[in-house]
């Protein structure tokens, strides 16, 4: 259980949301029939060696609520104290998000990350208000709000996906709403400003993103990096957040430089790997095999990768001056820990 009060909640995430959080995305046996025990244990162990402070156990892949818990409780059994453990609330309408957040309390989970279902349409803030604090209210876990464009909300709500207003409405009646992952308007740094200047005093801004992270962190208090797939790059980001919390700043600088010839294919591949408005896991849980995460098959409906994206992600890693793992692709889809 968390260790925390709802009346505590952002005093414990002001002093524990500190560092960069990757993401964990469920592996299967290969016959697609169960969640793989080992696999995940191998992902959780090598997050917590290349220096992340928590990883999300990602939901948005075709598992059952009941899998899903078990896979929470096997990343906090491998990781006990050494990684926060966030709950992703993404399900399919508000009861199984409820359902949910309760059944990630007791798995362990310590942070919800709050998204909004594919058939959430909400005609005015309100709908997002009402939403979002049904799920506050249900849990005794920190929440993290979200502003992004995959919501759908920009621009019939707000261009910013989820306006100042609402957000300020949202902060004054939900004591458990402990971070705010920054990415309204995406890929403007707006959003990461604005929640900096409006809230920042009182709740933790998250900016996820590695490319505006790195630079923007020279200039502004960032201490939690909190969730994206930053895994892609091994232990670099998390190396390169502990220069910036020593203030050595052209020490990251030389990492984010380094890492450039990467995030720019990276980015490139974007519109191909990510369309229509949905992360591509099989793309993220490719990048992470890259760095000797386990891979593995995903069940079907899943989005697809290719051989010119896979050769194009490892030439990044490559031309970055990283050593992405060699082996033959087709291994990829057995995975590191087969079972």
């Amino acid at each position: 259980m968390a260790r925390y009060t709802r009346a505590e909640a952002r005093d414990w995430a002001r002093e524990n949301l500190v560092g960069v959080v990757n993401c964990t995305i469920p592996s299967f046996t290969n016959d697609l029939r169960h969640i793989n025990e080992e696999a995940i244990r191998h992902d959780t162990r090598l997050a917590i060696e290349h220096g992340f402070g928590g990883t999300l156990a990602v939901s948005e892949v075709a598992i059952q609520l009941p899998e899903y818990l078990d896979f929470q409780r096997i990343i906090k059994d491998e990781a006990g104290d050494r990684l926060l453990l966030v709950h992703h609330a993404s399900w399919n309408n508000l009861e199984q998000n409820i359902e949910a957040v309760k059944g990630a309390e007791e798995a362990g989970a310590e942070l919800v990350l709050l998204s909004y279902p594919p058939n959430f349409y909400p005609e005015s803030e309100q709908d997002i208000y009402d939403y979002t604090k049904a799920v506050c209210d249900a849990t005794n876990l920190g929440v993290m709000l979200f502003p992004m464009y995959l919501w759908g909300f920009s621009p019939r709500i707000h261009p910013s996906d989820i306006p100042v207003p609402l957000l300020r409405r949202l902060i004054d009646d939900c004591p458990n709403i402990v971070a705010i992952k920054a990415e309204g308007g995406f890929p403007s740094i707006q959003s990461v400003i604005e929640c900096h200047r409006h809230f920042g005093d009182e709740v933790v801004i998250s900016m996820p993103i590695e490319g505006e992270l790195l630079p923007l962190s020279q200039i502004m208090p960032i201490q939690f990096s909190a969730t994206s797939d930053h895994e892609y790059y091994g232990p670099m980001i998390p190396r390169a957040f502990q220069l910036l919390r020593e203030g050595k700043y052209d020490e990251a600088t030389e990492i984010y430089w380094q890492l450039h010839p990467a995030r720019k294919i990276k980015s490139g591949l974007a519109a191909t790997l990510n369309g229509g408005a949905f992360i591509n896991r099989q793309a993220w849980k490719f990048q992470g095999w890259l760095q000797g995460y386990n891979g593995g098959p995903l069940r079907m409906p899943t989005q697809r990768i290719h051989d010119a994206q896979m050769t194009s992600l490892r030439k990044g890693l490559i031309d970055a001056g990283l050593k992405p793992s060699m082996d033959p692709f087709c291994e990829f889809f057995t995975g590191r820990n087969p079972a």
